[in-house]
């Protein structure tokens, strides 16, 4: 190879690299929440009613109750589109294992433990990520992380436990044993009023001490007014 096409090949890949090299500084990090969150309801809502063997109601799956079937197919959203539960916010607990004894205890004490206030803060950081253009420390700043951590100690007078099922289904690993597996459902709910009048609170309360900046108090502002829109 002559020196003068060694010296311009030499030239195109260090143009190429300084190229990249400058594309991945310069480009915001931005997530894209939406897909993920389409692929945790999938998975989340997915019992595998074909695998059921017994259920609280009885032997095989034929027996479900309807909030079951309706969770089944489309999460707690579904659930909440219903008549029933339009005035509420509606949140399935999950818990599966071999211990039937165990799983028992957990849904009997279920609304007595910190089991709702981490579903309830779940959905409240789900709703703040998937509104934002960057990343959440970056759009709402030292307010997002005060807020979940204030999320995850808040409690929520007023929720019900609407009903508790479980199914059991075959062992599949070796690790049980091929024991068969429960997996027990507490569903409850709270007034949609309740809820939002506790998120409100948490919301100003948390906005009042924190500094952002001027496009941080927008994000913050139009969360403000905003939260509840596909909450």
């Amino acid at each position: 190879m002559n020196k003068k096409l060694f010296l311009a090949v030499f030239l195109f890949c260090t143009l190429i690299l300084y190229s990249c090299a400058g594309r991945k500084k310069n480009t915001p990090l931005v997530i894209v929440p939406e897909t993920k969150t389409e692929i945790e309801n999938n998975i989340s809502s997915l019992i595998g009613i074909d695998d059921i063997t017994e259920t609280k109601r009885g032997p095989g799956n034929s027996d479900l109750p309807d909030w079951i079937i309706i969770y089944n197919n489309g999460g707690t959203d579904a659930i909440e589109r219903t008549e029933q539960y339009s005035g509420k916010y509606c949140f399935v607990g999950r818990n599966e294992g071999v211990n039937f004894e165990a799983l028992s205890i957990w849904a009997e004490n279920y609304n007595e433990t910190k089991a709702f206030t981490r579903l309830a803060a779940a959905r409240i950081e789900k709703r703040l990520t998937s509104k934002a253009a960057l990343y959440p420390d970056d759009e709402y700043g030292a307010f997002y992380e005060k807020f979940i951590k204030k999320s995850y100690d808040a409690e929520y007078a007023g929720t019900n436990i609407e009903d508790s099922f479980w199914v059991k289904k075959p062992g599949t690993s070796e690790a049980n044993g091929f024991q068969d597996t429960y997996e027990f459902f507490a569903f409850i709910s709270i007034d949609k009023t309740i809820m939002q009048d506790i998120i409100k609170k948490m919301i100003a309360e948390t906005h009042a001490a924190v500094t952002p900046t001027r496009a941080q108090n927008n994000a913050i502002n139009n969360i403000q007014l905003h939260f509840f829109e596909g909450f």
